[in-house]
């Protein structure tokens, strides 16, 4: 079997139509195609089921995708292998991970290992509420659940801590809530229970129904700017917090602590620059535990 053909079956695979699946091979639309055609020639069987709207795999592709997917992460560990430890590192790696912890400390600290390495490329992506790590569309991932199953690479890298948090302009016209009862008369910021992506993230609504009101935003970040913006008070986390002019902790008996766990898959182990990146991210997570739990 031919093994540019199992590539290009696998990208369109991943991106759901050809066009998109060119675009990432590098490939125009009519090789693609073709290679596609021979491989179920090959294999005497649709793997699609070409649609205006996309491809979608057959019961034979379903079949066919975790052999094509191990297939690909053995070429990935023996190239790996062959190669000069000591060589320099590059190529691309996908990270997926929670936007709060993207925004207030991967993406500088993934910026300053690039600069290291001038030739890996770090691709970080916000994790959704679902992905993959065995179909490729991250080769790390840092998440807030422990997995309970999968052929996974899972360490714990820290642990957080949140508080409650306003601004001062907002608690100057408000006024200070001195206990959960007090929040009757104030705006609660929390998150969207449904699009939640991490059973860890439960703690959104542990001040609503103490409040007046209520503002609901899925993302941590867009809570962080509400809160910023005064538009009521929310849990945030503290290390996000700290870096934003402005707010103050109020509340102390809310805290709460949660985890973040890096995944990665079994067969990814031997390639040297997501094994580069996962080292790394170990490590510094490991140095920064202050930073993600101020009070101890």
């Amino acid at each position: 079997m031919d093994w540019d053909h199992l590539r290009v079956f696998l990208a369109i695979a991943r991106h759901g139509q050809i066009l998109g699946a060119a675009r990432h091979t590098g490939l125009n639309h009519a090789t693609v195609a073709r290679r596609l055609d021979a491989l179920e020639r090959d294999l005497g069987t649709a793997l699609f089921e070409r649609r205006p709207s996309g491809c979608m795999l057959t019961q034979a592709g379903e079949r066919l995708l975790p052999a094509a997917e191990q297939i690909e992460f053995e070429l990935l560990g023996v190239t790996e292998s062959i190669r000069n430890q000591e060589a320099e590192v590059s190529g691309t790696v996908r990270i997926g991970a929670p936007d709060g912890l993207g925004n207030y400390f991967l993406a500088a600290e993934l910026a300053r290992l690039t600069a290291r390495y001038p030739n890996l490329v770090v691709e970080l992506v916000p994790l959704p509420q679902t992905f993959s790590i065995s179909r490729r569309e991250a080769d790390l991932a840092i998440v807030l659940d422990h997995p309970a199953q999968g052929r996974l690479i899972i360490s714990r890298l820290v642990d957080y801590s949140l508080s409650v948090y306003a601004t001062k302009a907002y608690l100057e016209a408000n006024g200070t809530p001195a206990a959960a009862e007090d929040l009757d008369r104030h705006v609660i910021v929390t998150g969207v229970g449904d699009l939640s992506y991490a059973s860890a993230l439960d703690y959104t609504h542990a001040l609503e129904r103490y409040a007046m009101s209520i503002f609901r935003c899925a993302s941590v970040m867009g809570q962080l700017l509400a809160v910023k913006s005064d538009a009521g008070i929310g849990v945030l986390h503290d290390f996000a917090a700290s870096q934003v002019e402005g707010l103050v902790r109020i509340l102390p008996e809310f805290e709460f602590r949660r985890s973040y766990f890096l995944l990665s898959h079994t067969d990814s182990a031997a390639v040297r620059r997501i094994a580069v990146l996962r080292e790394h991210l170990a490590r510094r997570f490991r140095e920064e535990t202050p930073y993600f739990l101020p009070r101890g």
